[in-house]
């Protein structure tokens, strides 16, 4: 509070105590900075690109046996139960809680999407994170039918697939291609975006995920 004829305290700088701007998601002011991603979620970011990209990559070029194939993909799935946990116990811009809105402030942060002014979310803004969400679901989805493929070929077998039936591991192996192509147009979507709030919105979202901090414009 302010004292009559006075105007606001400034708030003192440095770092602001993590849960009071992250639990509440309150934009953030021009040049108030935070620290908004912790180092669990900076690297999953990281290496599920690294991962991803080798599994996709080995997928579609590599050997015939799949080898390498499944062990990028492990690593994929290994990642995604760790963010998954982390998403209820991490810190409160990592949690799901925090961040996954209903569809009413998803709705009103659509409907001023085309605005040039920067969000200044304090983490995922709403529509970004039904967007992590998604990303997540169809990862599990591409994990599962992965395990479960059976391409009758005698080397490429998923390692769940012996405990199905052969109609189910052959139903996997006719998703799992169109979830990787899937997965691949959400990547698009995703650098498209981030190009999108720098260019349209001058708003970093780059830098944030390199050293966890972000400043409000």
């Amino acid at each position: 509070m302010s004292e009559p004829g006075r105007g606001p305290v400034p708030r003192p700088s440095g770092d602001i105590p993590h849960q009071t701007k992250n639990s509440d998601h309150a934009p953030l002011q021009a040049g108030e900075e935070i620290r908004v991603w912790d180092p669990a979620v900076r690297i999953f970011h990281w290496a599920l690109v690294v991962a991803f990209a080798a599994a996709w990559g080995l997928g579609k070029f590599g050997p015939d046996e799949m080898t390498l194939h499944f062990y990028a993909g492990y690593t994929v799935a290994a990642l995604v139960v760790i963010r998954i946990v982390w998403g209820f116990v991490g810190s409160a811009n990592a949690r799901f809680v925090n961040f996954v809105k209903g569809p009413r402030k998803i709705l009103h942060y659509a409907r001023h999407f085309a605005s040039r002014e920067p969000s200044n979310c304090p983490g995922h803004n709403p529509v970004g994170a039904l967007f992590i969400v998604g990303v997540l679901i169809v990862l599990a989805m591409q994990i599962g039918t992965g395990l479960l493929a059976d391409p009758e070929d005698y080397i490429n077998a998923g390692p769940l697939a012996k405990y199905v039936s052969i109609e189910t591991a052959r139903q996997a192996l006719s998703w799992h291609e169109p979830l990787s192509t899937l997965l691949l147009i959400m990547v698009g979507v995703h650098i498209a975006s981030i190009a999108f709030y720098k260019l349209y919105k001058h708003e970093d979202l780059i830098t944030p995920m390199f050293t966890g901090r972000k400043k409000g414009l």
